[in-house]
């Protein structure tokens, strides 16, 4: 397919669902730089990072929710092209309010699906995953002639509902508009490999949150285990592309759009191992990837075991204080299992061609994170949290609470209460200089972050004022 770069997008209106997001909100501001007359960027939030940068651009930023008919009715009115790519549940604490998925997943699309025939919309695209086809099974070099992966087998929610939204996103192809008009609706889905780049919010903030907490034991899988990543321009590109490979004005090809009613999947055409393709990034900043490994059946049990436990905190799921589980089933196969495709059918039909390149989105991704890392506030792990505070409280236990066993444990290591409240004092007394100290150096080196740093190192002393002594050098 040879068009031009702004073909089907000049002059035309569209609604991106999700928009206030990772990938929605780079689709948006790409539609607008190829001369889209109007973008709508319809999205549960109010704002996001992206938000005001949207707005700057002119897209206008719609409110609402995907759930709700009147909702989607209201903003798709009046458009051209939809890009559907609103979803939850992909990873996390949202896999298990299953619910939600589907009302989100598959209601919601029903709702965009329905607006499109009712208000006359020539073209939808919908934003699928490769979880339509894979369900922990292997695959090497797969491509679209795989067939959906049996719906009743799928271990998470979020998989299911996808193939569910997909496949009635395709059968819908063809429909004609209820307006009689003698046009109807043409559809295709884009499934992408995992998704990364500067800003994304689901697959990499999790990992580096607890790689800096020194959280990741092991690796999962052997190192032969390859999966596809792509980074968010590629993934823009591809999305552009598949509208217009729906367009049904081309010569030559009137009323037979390449794109309706197909599936393609996109990458970087780069399978690697998940634990080495994000070990730079790591590196970048200071955080380590361990050397053992954990066979994906052992895995499954551990992802099992945080499943149960998590399904019973089921009601406190939404809750901030509760933390994303460390591992759950799905997570293991989609690291674990080798499972990568060809976009051959995406380069031939589509014209589509990474244009980044897996070491120049890496670039990216890396230049973005070590500048998050210099104005956040950075830390130790969560042992030297562990070994701080329960060490100097069961100090303060023996030294003060006249309880028989602290009382044991102090005199087994200090021989007499009078040197373990000695100890306690002095560590106090070196905790509290440090802060002081940390306070007046963050003053300098990282204003923003001073109060942080100043709780931060009275609670830990030394092994959180040696980061701040770090940055300072640099």
């Amino acid at each position: 397919m040879h068009l031009s770069e702004n073909e089907g997008i000049e002059g035309n209106t569209f609604v991106v669902t999700g928009g206030l997001g990772f990938v929605g909100s780079a689709l948006c501001l790409e539609l607008v730089r190829r001369g889209a007359s109007q973008v709508r960027a319809f999205d549960l939030r109010t704002t996001s990072p992206w938000s005001q940068q949207l707005k700057t651009n002119g897209v206008r930023c719609v409110q609402g929710d995907i759930a709700r008919k009147k909702d989607v009715e209201k903003v798709v009115r009046g458009s051209d092209c939809v890009f559907h790519l609103a979803s939850y549940g992909m990873s996390g604490k949202e896999m298990l309010q299953f619910g939600r998925v589907d009302e989100v997943n598959i209601n919601g699309t029903c709702h965009v699906l329905d607006a499109c025939l009712d208000y006359g919309i020539k073209r939808l695209v919908y934003v699928s995953t490769h979880n339509v086809v894979f369900g922990g099974n292997e695959i090497i070099n797969g491509n679209e002639a795989l067939p959906y992966f049996p719906i009743d087998q799928h271990v998470d929610s979020y998989g299911r509902s996808k193939s569910i939204a997909e496949q009635l996103v395709l059968k819908s192809n063809g429909r004609p508009f209820k307006n009689k008009d003698g046009n109807c609706l043409y559809t295709c889905a884009v499934r992408p490999a995992a998704i990364y780049g500067p800003g994304e919010e689901r697959h990499l903030p999790r990992i580096v949150s607890i790689a800096k907490l020194g959280l990741v034991p092991f690796k999962i899988g052997n190192a032969s285990v390859k999966t596809d990543w792509i980074y968010v321009d590629n993934l823009v590109l591809a999305l552009i592309l598949a509208s217009m490979g729906l367009l049904d004005d081309i010569p030559g090809k009137e009323k037979r759009p390449v794109a309706a009613g197909q599936p393609y999947f996109v990458s970087d055409g780069s399978p690697v191992n998940t634990f080495e393709f994000i070990r730079p990034l790591l590196r970048s900043l200071d955080y380590d990837l361990p050397k053992a490994s954990l066979a994906v059946p052992h895995a499954l049990l551990l992802g099992k075991f945080f499943s149960v436990i998590y399904t019973i905190l089921y009601p406190w799921l939404n809750q901030w204080w509760l933390p994303q589980p460390p591992l759950l089933p799905a997570e293991v196969y989609k690291v674990g299992v080798t499972h990568y495709f060809s976009f051959l059918k995406a380069k031939e039909e589509l014209g589509y061609v990474p244009m980044v390149t897996p070491r120049e989105g890496m670039a990216a991704t890396i230049s973005y994170w070590q500048e998050k890392k210099r104005k956040s506030l950075d830390g130790p792990t969560i042992y030297a949290w562990l070994f701080c505070v329960v060490g100097m409280s069961m100090v303060f236990c023996a030294a003060y609470v006249p309880v028989p066993l602290f009382t044991a444990i102090g005199l087994f290591f200090f021989r007499s209460i009078r040197v373990v409240r000695m100890v306690f004092l002095v560590s106090t007394t070196l905790h509290i200089i440090e802060a002081i100290y940390a306070w007046h150096l963050a003053k300098r080196v990282d204003p923003a972050n001073r109060k942080g740093w100043f709780w931060q190192t009275l609670a830990l002393g030394i092994f959180s004022l040696r980061f701040l002594l770090k940055r300072a050098r640099k």
